[in-house]
């Protein structure tokens, strides 16, 4: 991750390659599973280049980004300064594993992009509980990430990669998509769609089924 280039005078708005590159095809599939109106909470905001283009291209949701890192933190509110977006908040502290959320009760969205695979499982299990609790009925919860589908890797280099991240930590792993439906099931949240995404990724879409 490169703090800064010829473009980005601003040491705080970092920049991340990936984000560059898979901007565009996620929101392509925001655009459509996306509610059109409320509050998106986005979980592991990180750089904040996400939040900006997405809340750039989705005027009438409220963008909400959030991260347990200070520096992210940092990163995220330079960039909402720098686009000046009126429906683009601050970021908020928040850790998917520490209950209760700093949110509001009623969420339209969930949006969690490439979180579960390097984190604890735990925090899959916190992040399915709190979307559980703080999405409005019919509120969707949006993931995006490599899997395993039935305990088996898509590609190759999802293995390799799979293997770095244990390697880094123990905790960390490509997660099963199954044991991820499992904790929708859990949190009466269905999974209506398994997206196909470039560099064998998925985006997962959950949808809040209970009242």
């Amino acid at each position: 991750m490169s703090p800064n280039n010829a473009d980005n005078p601003d040491t705080l708005r970092r920049v991340a390659p990936a984000a560059e590159r898979n901007r565009g095809p996620i929101l392509e599939v925001l655009s459509r599973a996306l509610p059109k109106a409320g509050v998106v909470l986005e979980i592991a905001s990180g750089t904040g280049q996400h939040a900006v283009h997405f809340a750039a291209a989705l005027p009438t949701v409220t963008w909400q980004p959030s991260d347990p890192d200070a520096a992210s933190r940092a990163s995220i509110d330079a960039w909402r300064k720098h686009a000046s977006l009126a429906n683009l908040n601050a970021p908020i502290a928040l850790d998917v594993r520490s209950a209760p959320w700093p949110v509001p009760d009623s969420l339209a969205a969930i949006v969690c992009i490439n979180m579960i695979h390097i984190a604890p499982w735990a925090a899959a299990e916190g992040l399915f509980q709190g979307a559980g609790k703080r999405l409005t009925n019919d509120g969707v919860l949006f993931l995006y990430g490599p899997y395993k589908r039935d305990g088996a890797h898509t590609a190759p280099s999802n293995e390799a990669f799979d293997n770095q991240l244990r390697a880094t930590n123990p905790s960390w792993g490509v997660r099963n998509m199954e044991d991820v439906m499992q904790l929708g099931r859990a949190a009466d949240l269905w999974m209506e769609e398994a997206v196909p995404m470039p560099a064998n990724n998925f985006c997962l879409i959950f949808r809040r089924t209970g009242i």
